[in-house]
């Protein structure tokens, strides 16, 4: 049964939709804090690149963790609570991060991660369920919140440490996400979720189609595209500080112009997606990200930063939500179990590729050198998004 289908579930669809908007806002600035703050942290405590990009890899470990319990949570618990436990630990983690040495750092960034980690997929799966009809569309509303937040972080990392309150902004950050979780909480009785799919076999173990044919493309689009915009996205400051003719504050706000090219595109995908297929608006957005990341690349000065970089964000706007969609739709109620295999690959790429970033960058000694990294990973997506899949218009309602 559609979640449309009575009044009471509309009710429960559209309330637990915007909890999942809300959600997004702070887990979109924690997800990329690390970007922004990377230059403060890196001198703090005495990084190089190769050890920089490393703090990534723990960021997303610890969540590629999460993601594999993730499904499981939800199985049992539902959603919600996946969400609500999420959302406390990101907390946590972020509000801790600068109120102790090195090692204590580092240990709130691994539970920053793992709460992002059980969020993301359960908000991300929760919203492809209750909204079967505009299900793309519904996603990149969702991923518009988190853009919301992920532009917002770079401008107030900037202000935050030019006034010397770095600790009281990654506090109010924590509160924001303790109070979604406990209006999360707070929900009525009378919202109810989906039914989440345990697909389990007789012998009790989960039943994962190993053989359908878009498992592996998929399982490769995942891992390619987190790493992709994390690889990009999270040394865009570092890159434009290290290009010498911008002030420090100015290099720390450069990741928000990707970033709200990001959100700008995933504000217009429901309009777009009434006029054309969702796939298509895919390889379209990957070529022109090709072309963002290729300018940045050979970017000198401030104005190829800005224009490299919304480029870059604008193309990869669609990719990830419909990818999500793609998923549902190729797996229908089962997922949410299968779901936890691909944000597993996606948090997987999502360390890994800003750690290779920062090798290549150690070994070349030069940061133009690490970005070819992202910009091969987003041509391999181009190259996966070529195979036939089933193109979908949205309905317009």
């Amino acid at each position: 049964m559609s979640p449309s289908d009575s009044p009471d579930q509309s009710i429960s669809a559209r309330a637990l939709t915007f909890a999942a908007y809300a959600a997004f806002v702070p887990i979109g600035i924690a997800t990329v804090l690390l970007g922004p703050m990377l230059p403060t942290l890196s001198a703090r405590w005495s990084l190089n690149y190769s050890q920089a990009g490393a703090l990534f890899t723990v960021q997303y470990l610890a969540s590629t963790v999460a993601v594999a319990l993730s499904g499981a949570m939800v199985s049992r618990w539902g959603f919600r609570f996946a969400m609500k436990a999420g959302l406390l630990l990101m907390s946590a983690g972020v509000a801790l991060l600068l109120a102790g040495p090195k090692i204590m750092g580092v240990l709130c960034i691994a539970a920053s991660g793992f709460g992002m980690g059980l969020a993301v997929p359960a908000a991300n799966l929760l919203v492809a369920e209750v909204n079967p009809v505009r299900r793309s569309a519904r996603l990149n509303l969702l991923n518009f919140c988190w853009s919301t937040g992920s532009v917002a972080c770079p401008f107030l990392v900037a202000a935050a440490a030019k006034s010397h309150r770095l600790p009281l902004f990654l506090a109010s950050v924590a509160g924001f996400a303790l109070l979604v979780a406990i209006g999360i909480a707070a929900m009525p009785s009378y919202i109810v979720e989906p039914y989440a799919a345990k697909d389990i076999r007789k012998d009790g173990g989960p039943v994962i189609a190993w053989k359908h044919p878009a498992m592996l493309i998929l399982a490769a689009l995942f891992f390619l595209y987190v790493g992709v915009e994390n690889g990009f996205g999270g040394w865009i400051a570092s890159y434009a500080k290290n290009l010498g003719s911008l002030t420090p504050v100015l290099s720390v706000m450069t990741p928000s112009f990707f970033y709200s090219a990001l959100m700008l595109g995933r504000w217009l995908a429901p309009m777009l997606l009434r006029m054309t297929d969702e796939i298509r608006l895919v390889q379209v957005g990957l070529l022109v990200a090709c072309a963002g990341m290729a300018g940045l690349i050979l970017s000198h000065g401030l104005w190829g930063v800005v224009a490299s970089a919304s480029l870059a964000g604008l193309g990869l706007s669609y990719v990830y939500p419909i990818t999500i969609s793609v998923l549902s739709q190729e797996f229908g109620p089962a997922s949410s179990r299968v779901g936890s295999l691909m944000f597993t690959m996606s948090n997987l790429g999502g360390g890994l590729m800003p750690w290779m970033v920062g090798v290549s960058s150690t070994h070349f000694g030069t940061l133009r050198a690490g970005l070819a990294v992202p910009l091969i990973g987003c041509a391999a997506m181009y190259g996966l998004y070529l195979r036939e899949w089933r193109a979908v218009r949205e309905e317009a309602v």
